[in-house]
């Protein structure tokens, strides 16, 4: 099924897809197909682009400190020499507090530009492997999302499913490729089946929508489950195709086929956590499920997914053990998304979020509000002992995940905001904070977010570190992320100044995408008045509180 954050068919059509998911799930064992929304997208396209400055014959980053994203420590003063759209040289130029000698530093062609940007941090820009472009449901258009990404300092994002139509995915993946709008580079994966009117009933029915979906400009598939060997022969094609693929490993399917099942298929990346506990066990084969649980109640399928761990073999155990050892050995990808379940173990902290008041749009704050028939508002009557079984559920989550980090295993960042209160860039640096959480060191994290995600994406010779030859997406930023990760935030981090009074510092200063230089403070401000301007539409000053 489709999880936290993961519904992709809009209005009546998401909910219709809901009900036929869950009959022949019952019915046939095999998940319907997404409906075919590609001619009726149900986000607009991003307009023209009308923000950003460059690329420049030469552009040169002066006197920053360099976090390049590979795990190494900070280094600076540096000059990052951009030209064109790739980075060509990054060159100490002396040390912390001693004057740079002018000899020392990379010359300024002529018609080139230099930024003064001494006591600033450079890292690559961020990468989100679990970014929807919003939705209709939502009420979100697409550029409301791409400028708050990339006033994040997010510069490429993988969208898991293409929910509004492979077509509309692919055209603004082309667009964005061109900079012809304010936006990520994108990376479109498709929802398995999506496209066709009815299920898959064989596996070279599978086997051909792959190549279609190929074809049609897809680099990678998500799925969530389906009749083994129908799945099976899609990830066998994928193989052929040299495509890629992400799996949410739904509770209608994952006795059927787990984590294990489908990374020796060739599985990419397992998003959430769903298919992982259920490969842990070692004295059930399948989740102790309440006799009147039905899953689509989200509320009992929110609420049991958060004693779901407790079910699983113990640290240290030999299954435990096993199947770390086992997904190693397949080189295989963790993308997490801790951040789209934090309401579930603290519902009043995700509500009253800093950044809600300003950035969310009503629309997508009524989206989140309780409601039976919203993705992901399920909190009906959301109580203590749901939020500390969550608690505990994540405890054995995160290790899990920091184990698997520490013996080699890839861990990435992804998001899934536009769900369960989480909002699209504050939602990717708050991953940030929750593998920190996990026992990330700050470099391991800044490395999750950037190279490891460029592996992912097989992009790791254009995007994801500082160095030369690579393109030139970068963040800028005037505090040490390092020190404190809540400085990322739009929204910034709160300190008392020399005056003891309250003000913020931080937040992206610059994001800078294909050598394109683009005011991240600005980007975020025009979300702010998108905001204000559809409060005025509506006639309110605040989001509904219940």
């Amino acid at each position: 099924m489709i999880g936290p954050g993961c519904l992709p068919m809009q209005g009546n059509v998401m909910r219709v897809m809901l009900r036929v998911l869950t009959l022949l799930a019952i019915v046939s064992s095999a998940a319907a197909p997404a409906a075919n929304v590609a001619d009726k997208p149900g986000v607009a396209p991003a307009p023209p682009r009308s923000e950003g400055d460059g690329p420049y014959t030469q552009l040169i980053l002066r006197g920053v400190t360099v976090i390049n994203g590979t795990g190494s420590p900070a280094f600076g003063p540096a000059d990052v020499v951009i030209e064109g759209n790739r980075i060509v040289d990054v060159r100490s130029v002396g040390a912390p507090g001693s004057p740079v000698k002018p000899e020392d530093r990379p010359k300024l062609k002529t018609g080139g530009r230099e930024m003064d940007l001494a006591g600033h941090y450079v890292m690559p820009g961020l990468i989100d492997l679990h970014g929807h472009i919003g939705g209709a449901e939502q009420g979100v258009p697409a550029e409301y999302v791409y400028k708050l990404w990339m006033g994040h300092g997010i510069t490429s994002i993988r969208d898991p499913g293409c929910g509004n139509g492979i077509d509309w995915c692919v055209s603004e993946e082309h667009r964005s490729a061109r900079n012809e709008i304010t936006a990520p580079r994108i990376f479109p994966y498709v929802f398995f089946g999506q496209g066709r009117d009815t299920p898959m009933t064989t596996p070279e029915q599978a086997r051909q929508w792959v190549r279609e979906m190929k074809a049609k400009g897809a680099v990678g598939m998500k799925c969530f489950g389906y009749r083994p060997d129908i799945l099976e022969a899609a990830f066998d094609e994928l193989k052929k195709q040299d495509m890629q693929s992400a799996c949410h490993h739904a509770q209608l399917d994952v006795a059927r086929v787990n984590v294990l099942t489908t990374a020796r298929w060739g599985l990419t990346s397992m998003e959430h956590w769903y298919g992982l506990p259920e490969a842990l066990f070692d004295d059930r084969t399948v989740q102790d499920y309440p006799a009147a649980y039905n899953y689509n109640n989200e509320a009992d399928r929110f609420g049991q997914a958060g004693r779901l761990w407790a079910q699983a073999a113990t640290r240290g155990s030999e299954k435990y053990e096993a199947v770390i050892s086992e997904l190693l050995a397949l080189d295989f990808t963790i993308d997490p998304t801790f951040t789209i379940y934090l309401a579930a173990r603290d519902l009043m902290r995700a509500r009253r979020a800093d950044w809600h008041d300003e950035y969310t749009l009503p629309s997508l704050w009524d989206f989140y509000t309780p409601n039976r028939d919203n993705h992901g508002s399920f909190f009906f009557d959301w109580g203590t002992e749901d939020e500390v079984a969550w608690r505990a559920n994540y405890r054995r989550w995160m290790d899990f995940v920091n184990d698997y980090k520490n013996r080699g295993g890839r861990v990435t960042v992804g998001s899934d905001s536009g769900f369960i209160y989480q909002l699209y860039g504050f939602g990717t640096i708050q991953e940030l904070e929750l593998l920190r959480e996990a026992g990330f060191h700050p470099l391991e994290v800044i490395r999750s977010a950037t190279l490891n995600g460029a592996e992912v994406l097989r992009a790791e010779d254009r995007i994801g570190s500082v160095e030369p030859g690579k393109l030139a997406d970068l963040a800028v930023l005037s505090e040490n992320p390092l020190a404190n990760l809540k400085t990322l935030y739009g929204t910034g981090h709160i300190q008392l100044d020399a005056e003891g009074k309250l003000h913020r510092v931080g937040g992206v200063k610059y994001t800078i995408k294909d050598g394109i230089v683009y005011d991240a403070k600005q980007l975020l401000a025009d979300v702010r008045k998108m905001v204000a301007e559809d409060k005025t539409k509506r006639g309110i000053t605040t989001l509904a509180q219940p």
